[in-house]
Order: structure tokens, then C-alpha cells, then sequence
């Protein structure tokens, strides 16, 4: 879940932002508890400068699911993992980069982030095949962030170990929910039980960096207790909480079953109230939103996704996977067996590329330092676009604090409105 995708602008009420929530609009409530300031600097709106040398953060995709659930529109294939064909297409693609030599790896990388699909179902040894792919060298360091994915059905004793063995060293779990009925409406195969044995299991195995994630906005006739899923969230003790606003795709069951009215999804307020008690309830309990989805106790936010939103390159591998590196995007081919036969055909499985002009580069860096506590600098700002920002102020939806501007939670509510906003103000 962790592939960036290209920026699409949407309103607040419009729907999934790229990074899987969906942002809405609503009635101004409690502005939350603030982010203290990062110790980076503000992300700079004007165009940056190409990264100079290789990349060092990856993205590897692993399509396989055991079932695709109700909501999901991710590049996924209900089948056997078959672990022996995903590193086989892998190292086509690793080769196929290296002969081009525009996305070049570095000798040494900063972050490895195994996505999905499900990880966890391609077994113990998968991690170690990816020391082949990738290259030792390039994995085989302390200072390397290596996130895998997993769902709790799949994240067994032997899975763990084998993982830390390969080198992985933080996990993130797709528990989603607690509630029953709600994961039986999802098609997720776990239980609550099995939520908290997978995070027993991580933490025996020697897991000192682990995330969870959880999804709210759900409908309301699950009857899912939100704040109960927060106080079973934070039993478990994690290092790390990702929130995801339920999104609609139209292509998925759940977008079926909206336009068919045979589904309704919860009001504006229910859904902004349970997106706030969360970040209260986590900075209460030492979780800092460092981004609009994400909260960490100090020295563990994800550095890999860090990466993405300081506008840093990098490569992804695997089907449907992105990579950047300013100012050229691209993108390999979404389908699993497309790509494996792109890959396994000598050439790139890339589906698409594009060059981004420089009014998208400064959508970009608006929309990047928005979503991240990291803020955006006053200085990149034209006088017309800081009286905006202040009006922003008055209305509780950001904080100016010397140079920089940062959100609050209630602006991250309508980010999609404020980076259009900010652009529209400095494209005049």
C-alpha cells in the first residue's frame, strides 16, 4: 500500500487522494491536536533540482491475495503466491534498469518497502530471495529501513523469523479493524484475535519497529465502535499507526454497490469526528502525526514514506509499481502476468511515462508539504498567497510558526481545497 501514485487533485468532497484517503469536507469541529514541528526543513514550492547520484529508496510490489477485498482497487491477483516467478520477473526488471541506466540503484540503499497485495503469503524465504535480486550489498547494512508488508492470517511464526533472518526490520500489519462484522465486511480473512496474535508473533520474532494499520469512515450500519478499535490499537503497543479513510473506486464491489444505493457510506461529520478522536487519542498516547495519515512515537516514522513526500526519488518494482526521479515519472504495467512477460521479455514492463512541466512539479510540492508536518515555506510564497495562508489561520485549518505554514488536523480534512487554493495563487 505503501506505492506512491501520481497527484490527482481532487476537491475535499470528491474522494481518494493518491496514499488511499479519502478526504472530505464538512462542518468546522475541534482543530485537534497540533504536530510539533519536524526538525527537517519546509518543503520548498519552487522546482527542485535533480536528485544528484543513484537511488536509494525501493518499492517492490508482491500482487499476490488469498481474496481481494470489498474495497480494493490495488494492483492485486487472487491466486497461490508464486514466489519462484515474483523473484524471477524481479530480477528481469533489476537487469532491465541497470542496462538503461536512468533509474540506477545505489551500491548501499536507505529503504527497502515490500507492498501489496500480501506479502506475507509468498512465505518465509521470500525476503531472502530478494538478497539475490537486489543485491546483498545493497541490503546487507544497519542503517537500512526494510518495511514489509502483512496481514494477520498470514504473518505466522515462521514467516516472522524467516523475515528477520532475510534482514527485514519493521513490520506493518493490515489489521484494519477488531470489529467482526466489519471485517467479514471487508473480506478480510482475520479475526480480532488473530490481530493480536500477529502482533505477539512480530514482537517474539524480535520486531522492535512494527505499524498497524486501521481504516475509518466505514458505513454505519456495521455498528463498529471506532474508539474501541483505538483503545484495542493501542493495547497492543505499537510503534507505528497508519489511518486510511474508507475511499470508493468505481471499479471495485464497494463502488458497485454505492451507485446501485445498495450501500451507503457515513455522514460528512462521522466521518471528520472519527479521523480527529484518533489523532487526539494518539497524541495523548505519544503518537505524533508527522503526516496526515501517519503517527509515531519519536524515531520511528517511516522513513521510506518520508522519501516520498520530500519529493526524493525513487524505483518500483513490480507490477503496477511507480518510480520517480525529478522530473521524469513512470509506471510498469498493472497486470500480473502483463508484466511478468514484459519483464521477462529483456525489455522494461513500463506501461507509461511522463515529464512533469513545471506547474505540476509546484502542485506537487504544495500538495507534499501540506499532507506532511514538515509544512510549506513563506518564503517560496508570493504576498496574495501568505494572506491566504492567514485566513487559513483564522479559521483554525493551519499554524504559521516563523517561515512556515503547516496544516492542523482540520485542514488535512480539506487539504485537496487548500492545495488548489495555494497553486491557483502562485500559477496567477
Amino acid at each position: 500500500m505503501a506505492d506512491p501514485q501520481p497527484i490527482r487533485i481532487r476537491l475535499a468532497s470528491a474522494g481518494r487522494q493518491a496514499g488511499g484517503t479519502r478526504r472530505r469536507g464538512g462542518d468546522a469541529l475541534s482543530p485537534g491536536v497540533l504536530m510539533k514541528p519536524s526538525a527537517s526543513a519546509a518543503v520548498p514550492v519552487l522546482d527542485p533540482p535533480p536528485a544528484p547520484g543513484a537511488i536509494r529508496s525501493v518499492y517492490v510490489h508482491a500482487p499476490f491475495c488469498a481474496r481481494r477485498c470489498f474495497y480494493c482497487d490495488f494492483a492485486v491477483k487472487v491466486a497461490s503466491a508464486d514466489c519462484g516467478a515474483w523473484l524471477s520477473a524481479l530480477g528481469a526488471e533489476v537487469r532491465a534498469l541497470e542496462r538503461e541506466g536512468v533509474f540506477l540503484l545505489d551500491d548501499k540503499l536507505d529503504t527497502l518497502y515490500v507492498g501489496g497485495g500480501t506479502p506475507s503469503l509468498l512465505g518465509a524465504s521470500a525476503m531472502e530471495g530478494l538478497l539475490t535480486v537486489i543485491g546483498e550489498k545493497r541490503l546487507r547494512h544497519s542503517d537500512l529501513e526494510w518495511t514489509a508488508e502483512a496481514n494477520p492470517e498470514s504473518f505466522t511464526k515462521d514467516v516472522a523469523e524467516g523475515w528477520r533472518r532475510a534482514g527485514v526490520n519493521r513490520v506493518s500489519l493490515g489489521i484494519q479493524t477488531f470489529h467482526a462484522p466489519s471485517l467479514r465486511w471487508m473480506g478480510r480473512l482475520h479475526g480480532a484475535e488473530g490481530a493480536r496474535d500477529a502482533v505477539r508473533i512480530g514482537r517474539e520474532a524480535g520486531f522492535t519497529n512494527l505499524s498497524v494499520d486501521l481504516i475509518f469512515g466505514l458505513p454505519d450500519h456495521l455498528g463498529r465502535d471506532w474508539e474501541g478499535d483505538l483503545d484495542h490499537t493501542l493495547s497492543l503497543d505499537p510503534d507505528h499507526v497508519s489511518l486510511y479513510g474508507l475511499s470508493v473506486e468505481s471499479a471495485t464491489p464497494l463502488g458497485r454497490a454505492v451507485a446501485e444505493d445498495r450501500e451507503t457510506l457515513p455522514s460528512e461529520g462521522r466521518y471528520e469526528q472519527e479521523y480527529l478522536l484518533a489523532v487526539d487519542r494518539l497524541a495523548e498516547a505519544g503518537y505524533a502525526a508527522y503526516e496526515v495519515s501517519n503517527f509515531a512515537r519519536p524515531g520511528f516514522a517511516s522513513r521510506h514514506n518520508s522519501a516520498y513526500w520530500s519529493g526524493e526519488p525513487y524505483v518500483g518494482l513490480g507490477n503496477g509499481a511507480h518510480s520517480y526521479r525529478h522530473p521524469v515519472r513512470r509506471w510498469n504495467l498493472r497486470d500480473w502476468d502483463a508484466y511478468r512477460a514484459g519483464a521477462g521479455s529483456l525489455g522494461l514492463p513500463v506501461d507509461g511515462e511522463e515529464e512533469l512541466d513545471l506547474a505540476e512539479v509546484r502542485l506537487e510540492r504544495i500538495w507534499l508539504g501540506l499532507r506532511t508536518r514538515r509544512g510549506i515555506s513563506l518564503q517560496d510564497l508570493p504576498v496574495s498567497a501568505t494572506d491566504r495562508v492567514r485566513s487559513w489561520e483564522e479559521n483554525a485549518l493551519a499554524v504559521v510558526e516563523g517561515n512556515v505554514v503547516r496544516l492542523t488536523p482540520m485542514g488535512w480534512l480539506v487539504m485537496d481545497r487548500l492545495t488548489v487554493e495555494l497553486d491557483e495563487i502562485m500559477g496567477g
